[in-house]
């Protein structure tokens, strides 16, 4: 038995890795364009720690710690003149980032994350008059620690995602994105995303999953915001989404397995505002939650051990102002704790769910439309809740 154990230990590889920062990271971009008739394309990012790598066919052990002691800031300006092509740019700051997969092997993942520093990612369209002839897409996103595995096999060999993660966050996170034109004629797509801890773990067939995440934030606040101002804009949207503590899980193939504990006393902000003179379709939507978890298995077994706390009051808040157009939607919905799961029906589906929540800060959504003109439909929503969960077994 002691042989077999030995080999057995040969046959992993083994990765051991600390990094402490102590120094703001920045990163920025300007640009100050005239009449670019192709594409604009902008990618700005900012990181703290980072650590990414993979196993194919031999197992491997990551042993990681990782300490973001300062701050984390991308800043993107885009001046734009006259006519425009695509627009294209993506604004991310993050305070620790690790990253793992498995192909027809497993990974086993110990990842300590720890935040003290803030993590600010801006983005914003300067007031010039522009056109934005083919539309775009733009975000800006701030989060302070990120895990994301991933698991893979083929035909008989498996993939496999297990082990542990504790992230820890005490700084702000704040996600910024404004843009003001004149004209889109295209579809043209605003979004901001904060967020203080995130754990993904994705497998695809042949691969199951079995973790323990914890999770908790205490900064000054996570806050995402969305400002879009259009003279015409035929369909426009702003959207963001502001979540304190976050972990999805999804698999196929496998079992998934995980126990989560999240601790939320953060303030949490999600703020979307748009605004067009004439108007198409136009949207609005802001989303906030304390603590979320997502656990899908498109295959038999799911376990599911999810345990809660938010003290931090949650706020979501999107409206839109238009003279004359068509359609405007406008939506908000805020949750302290929010917890899914599901399995697949077709599989013979085995869920398994122990669930505890608590939530006693404040829970707003706020929902405001104004036409002052003529419009043809209005489809407004908020929904504020404590506590949701959903458990369901269902069809691919």
């Amino acid at each position: 038995m002691a042989a077999a154990a030995e080999a057995s230990a040969q046959d992993r590889g083994l990765v051991l890795n600390e990094q402490l920062n102590l120094g703001d990271v920045i990163s920025g971009q300007r640009l100050n364009v005239v009449n670019v008739s192709d594409n604009i394309a902008v990618s700005n990012a900012a990181m703290g720690n980072a650590l990414s790598g993979g196993a194919e066919g031999r197992a491997a052990d990551v042993r990681s710690a990782q300490d973001m002691q300062a701050a984390a800031v991308a800043e993107t300006s885009l001046t734009l003149h006259g006519d425009t092509g695509y627009v294209n740019s993506a604004t991310q700051a993050r305070g620790n980032y690790l990253a793992g997969t498995a192909v027809n092997t497993g990974i086993d993942v110990d990842a300590g994350q720890n935040l003290d520093g803030n993590v600010t990612a801006r983005s914003r369209i300067e007031e010039t008059g522009a056109r934005l002839n083919y539309g775009g897409h733009v975000s800006a996103d701030a989060i302070g620690n990120t895990v994301a595995l991933g698991a893979a096999g083929t035909g008989e060999q498996r993939g496999a995602v297990t082990g542990r993660t504790n992230q820890t966050s005490t700084g702000e996170i704040y996600a910024e994105n404004e843009a003001r034109f004149t004209y889109a004629p295209a579809q043209a797509v605003f979004t901001s995303q904060a967020s203080a801890n995130a754990v993904q773990a994705s497998s695809t067939p042949n691969s199951h999953q079995a973790l323990s995440v914890r999770q908790s934030a205490s900064g000054s606040g996570v806050t995402a915001w969305t400002g879009v101002w259009a003279g015409n804009a035929w369909d426009i949207a702003g959207r963001s989404r502001a979540v304190s503590n976050q972990a999805a899980f999804s698999n196929q193939g496998g079992s998934l397995v995980v126990d989560i504990g999240q601790q939320n006393e953060a303030e949490v902000l999600s703020r979307a505002e748009v605004s067009s003179y004439d108007f198409g379709a136009a949207y609005s939507t802001a989303e906030a939650v304390g603590n979320e978890v997502h656990a899908g298995n498109n295959d038999i077994y799911v376990s599911i051990d999810n345990t809660q706390m938010n003290t931090g009051g949650v706020t979501a808040s999107a409206g839109f102002t238009g003279q004359n157009g068509y359609d405007a939607y406008v939506g908000a919905n805020a949750a302290g704790n929010a917890v899914t799961g599901f399995a697949c029906s077709t599989c013979g589906g085995d869920l398994n769910a122990r669930n505890s929540q608590t939530n006693t800060g404040e829970v707003r959504a706020t929902a405001a439309t104004t036409v002052n003109g003529w419009g043809r439909n209005v489809v407004a929503g908020s929904n504020a809740v404590g506590n949701t969960a959903t458990f369901y077994v269902t069809r691919p």
